[in-house]
């Protein structure tokens, strides 16, 4: 299997006041990726940032690879604003979006990648027309917008299937995800994992990191 475990921190749960610090310190930590929460307030009820704030981050972290993750109305429209700030991976909810294919060429002529998400309500089905499209698939183990949810366990039958019928697609986990639920994880076929205060909060960001990887990959061999 070519996919690789990756662990990506939301830095949502960190001091937005110090992102800078806060960011380099969880890459320094062994972070593969940052996991950046984008919310309209329309799409979801909570409000967080946007691209000025991912484009100020990115002029202090040049190299790190940055997901947006769009819990936005409109994906669309923050699709350039997001390239120019230095974002490599788009992900966006299908749910409000009426062609996925056109805004996924968008995201890819744009340079980034694509990465498509579903809401604990959303059949994996819905998505499977579009997986060729995708570099990777977000299934949301909370509802999005909300903190400090509880894991839905419930939701692991969508990432065994995606695993079983795409052996090599990078298949992302977000939502009450940490050292508790992660083998859950791992064993249905989730590679990438965004993990928020389990992480961002723990005493050692490192050993956390690392142990969280080493049950992915684990499962990964």
């Amino acid at each position: 299997m070519s996919v690789k475990a990756k662990i990506g921190p939301s830095i949502l749960n960190a001091d937005l006041a110090n992102l800078g610090a806060e960011s380099k310190k969880l890459l320094d930590n062994g972070a593969d990726y940052l996991h950046l929460d984008v919310m309209d307030g329309n799409f979801v009820p909570n409000l967080t940032f946007g691209h000025p704030m991912v484009k100020s981050l990115r002029n202090k972290i040049k190299t790190a690879f940055f997901e947006t993750h769009m819990m936005v109305q409109n994906p669309e429209q923050w699709i350039s604003p997001m390239a120019d700030a230095g974002v490599n991976l788009y992900t966006f909810h299908i749910e409000p979006v009426d062609d996925v294919y056109k805004v996924s060429r968008l995201v890819q002529e744009a340079g980034m990648q694509v990465g498509l998400a579903i809401k604990p309500g959303t059949k994996v089905a819905d998505l499977e027309k579009y997986i060729s499209i995708a570099d990777v698939v977000l299934v949301m183990t909370v509802e999005p917008g909300f903190g400090g949810q509880s894991f839905m366990a419930d939701m692991m039958p969508k990432v065994e299937w995606l695993r079983q019928n795409y052996p090599n697609l990078d298949i992302e986990v977000d939502g009450g995800v940490g050292p508790k639920t992660i083998e859950c994880c791992a064993k249905s076929g989730a590679n990438m994992i965004v993990s928020g205060t389990a992480v961002v909060g723990a005493t050692d960001q490192r050993q956390v990191i690392k142990d969280m990887r080493d049950v992915v990959q684990s499962y990964l061999k």
